[in-house]
């Protein structure tokens, strides 16, 4: 930042230290005002803000101990220079404990002051750079949320995790079962990082062998094996500068646990049948389905690869336990499915909607996306109805009642899994996804009593 982006208040009840500071600061180019006791810096205060304060300490009334209380209450990122006289340096560095940035002696020395307010004007730049790179952030992290509709408490704290994370490079796993938006939230972590310029590449570990799953991590050279006609990058080539996403982390063997442990460790790796080690630099996210403690204890995963991948965990709710979501979601996807095929379909009749949000959704997001395509794709009318969801409809006992809040809606999915268990809290619990104590918290919450 130059100087003449600095404006400066000079506040002390001698005249001639006042003109004096004022004359040095002026001549090095900041815009300078001054005042002569602590009411009148107040009163300045009133009027506009200033980047920097030099507060003489002694000043008959208010004191500039006080007057650095007063602005920095008024202004917390202010930054403040104490003028105090030799032999009272105790007092400034107790100006400094309150919020004071530096300080200087009278006689001041205009070449230190020049100095200190040149770092001053270092840090005002800082500062200024990283709410640009949060709001920067920001922006990116309101865009990858774009297509993660969710409105529940559960999700909202998925969301602040997310927020807290991305800026990083530490691997992250997210867990879930299959169907809940896995990847939708590592896309969102990788375009709300300084690493969304860069690749987001995926791979689904559970669908390719060890041999082959190998080849596309690591990639080949020609000849490497019957076939390989070409040299192949990797995966973990193609990675370089963006973000790893191995869904189905769960499903790799523990040779390809190690293999990957050590790339992890090392920031490099060697193609299949090569011999040059080739650098990389990638953020790992993964994923799975699949209970990783339990795997560790039946000797099917590695612990050390295991907290190598686990430093941050995301933990995705199944759709069950947050059927408030469903109304938005369904609303998305018949957006999506309209515009998507032509036709012109306002919405969900109140019977439908009881269907969805009465239904356990086993398969989570992906299945209720499936559901509405169909649903879309089988609308006669311009409103979807239970017609169009008969097919769920013995799968769960929809809610026959008029227009619903979302709270209504829970009040009537809760005392339906209720009455189906004949009131027998634990086996609803069950039946809900949801644990005794909360569903009995719920109970309570809602007033719901065995008749």
């Amino acid at each position: 930042m130059t100087p003449s982006g600095l404006t400066t208040l000079v506040v002390d009840d001698e005249e001639a230290i006042r003109e004096s500071l004022a004359a040095w600061l002026t001549k090095d180019g900041y815009r300078v005002e001054t005042a002569d006791s602590g009411e009148s810096a107040l009163t300045c205060l009133a009027d506009h803000l200033f980047d920097v304060y030099l507060v003489d300490i002694k000043m008959p009334g208010m004191d500039g101990i006080e007057l650095l209380s007063r602005i920095k209450a008024r202004q917390p990122e202010a930054l403040v220079i104490v003028i105090t006289a030799h032999g009272s340096v105790e007092t400034a560095v107790e100006a400094m404990k309150r919020g004071a940035n530096d300080y200087i002696c009278k006689p001041f020395d205009p070449e230190e002051l020049s100095l200190i307010m040149e770092r001053l004007a270092a840090t005002k730049a800082l500062r200024e750079e990283n709410i640009a790179l949060r709001e920067q952030l920001m922006e990116r992290l309101d865009a990858s949320l774009d297509g993660i509709v969710a409105q529940s408490e559960a999700m909202q704290a998925v969301f602040a995790t997310i927020e807290e994370v991305a800026p990083t490079m530490t691997p992250v796993l997210i867990q879930g079962e299959t169907g809940v938006g896995k990847e939708l939230v590592a896309r969102a972590i990788h375009h709300a990082s300084e690493r969304s310029g860069g690749p987001f590449v995926a791979l689904n570990c559970g669908a390719q062998s060890e041999s082959l799953l190998e080849s596309e991590l690591f990639g080949h050279e020609r000849g490497a094996f019957t076939g390989a006609v070409r040299a192949r990058r990797g995966r973990l080539e193609m990675a370089a500068g963006g973000t790893l996403f191995l869904d189905e982390i769960g499903d790799i063997s523990p040779k390809m646990q190690v293999s990957l442990l050590r790339v992890l460790e090392e920031k490099r790796f060697q193609r299949l049948g090569g011999s040059q080690w080739i650098d990389t630099d990638f953020r790992l996210v993964s994923a799975t389905h699949r209970d990783l403690p339990g795997l560790i204890r039946q000797g099917q995963f590695r612990e050390d690869f295991f907290y190598r991948i686990n430093v941050i965990r995301i933990d995705i709710p199944p759709l069950r336990n947050r059927l408030e979501d469903v109304p938005a979601l369904a609303d998305h996807f018949l957006e999506r499915y309209s515009r998507e095929t032509g036709k012109r379909i306002l919405g969900l009749t109140q019977r439908a909607l009881g269907i969805l949000t009465a239904y356990a959704w086993p398969g989570n997001v992906r299945e209720l996306r499936n559901v509405m395509e169909r649903a879309v794709v089988l609308a006669k009318g311009q409103m979807i109805g239970a017609e169009e969801l008969s097919f769920l409809e013995g799968s769960a006992e929809p809610c026959r009642l008029g227009p619903m809040s979302l709270r209504e809606m829970e009040i009537a999915h809760i005392q339906a899994a209720l009455e189906t268990c004949a009131w027998n809290v634990s086996r609803a619990a069950r039946q809900l996804g949801i644990d005794r104590a909360t569903l009995t918290r719920k109970m309570k919450l809602y007033q719901l009593q065995r008749p």
